[in-house]
């Protein structure tokens, strides 16, 4: 069975679980205690030098970094999700890119300097979070195109770029982020959330990360 070390805040960790739940993989879920240090912790480091989630080891086989892992799992079980035709595939690359470095990335900042720095005890970069904000406001018009011409990113069929978005966008209302005056994204993100694969998880990030911050507190 595939271990799966990852952390619920994590977008790229949660990214991996929504695909690995959509193909049926079972797979042994370890959290992995990034506030205690456990990712810098000799042992972990062996995994993923870098000291990130997600990391999965699948018998004497490691890999790190979501987009690979996904990738990964859906050539294992040769997957629809990762088309083998040259030019399908190289579509599903090409918007997983985008929504990985473009929009996840940009999301990230806005919800670090508005969010995550409260629980990391550091400080607001008020420059990182006008170039997210900036990021997203030149990005996330592209996505809203591209939906509205058809129903999953790649085209007529889900794929692996639909998965690197929705768990890019994860983040998107705690961190105050509208994504409403985009109704075809909203709608697209709206019904992959209410699938069984990102319900195994969590009903939202939202209702997930309240859950724990009422639990530490």
């Amino acid at each position: 069975m595939i271990t799966l070390y990852g952390n619920e805040f994590s977008s790229p960790s949660n990214k991996v679980r929504y695909v690995a739940n959509a193909l049926g993989i079972e797979y042994e879920y370890k959290h992995v205690d990034l506030m205690g240090g456990a990712n810098k912790t000799e042992s972990y480091l062996k995994l993923n030098p870098s000291g990130k989630v997600p990391v999965i080891q699948d018998g004497d086989f490691t890999l790190f970094e979501s987009n690979a892992i996904i990738r990964y799992l859906a050539r294992k079980v040769s997957s629809s999700l990762y088309p083998q035709d040259l030019k399908r595939g190289a579509l599903v690359d090409q918007w997983m890119d985008f929504a990985s470095l473009h929009v996840a990335q940009a999301v990230g900042r806005v919800f670090f300097n508005r969010v995550a720095y409260k629980f990391l005890n550091a400080e607001v970069d008020p420059r990182s979070l006008s170039d997210g904000l900036q990021f997203l406001q030149r990005f996330l018009p592209v996505l809203e195109g591209a939906l509205a011409k058809s129903a999953f990113l790649a085209g007529p069929e889900l794929s692996l770029a639909d998965f690197s978005l929705l768990a890019g966008l994860d983040q998107a209302e705690v961190a105050g982020i509208e994504l409403e005056v985009y109704p075809a994204l909203s709608q697209w993100r709206k019904e992959l959330i209410a699938k069984d694969f990102y319900q195994k998880c969590f009903s939202s990030y939202a209702a997930m990360l309240h859950a724990l911050t009422q639990k530490a507190s």
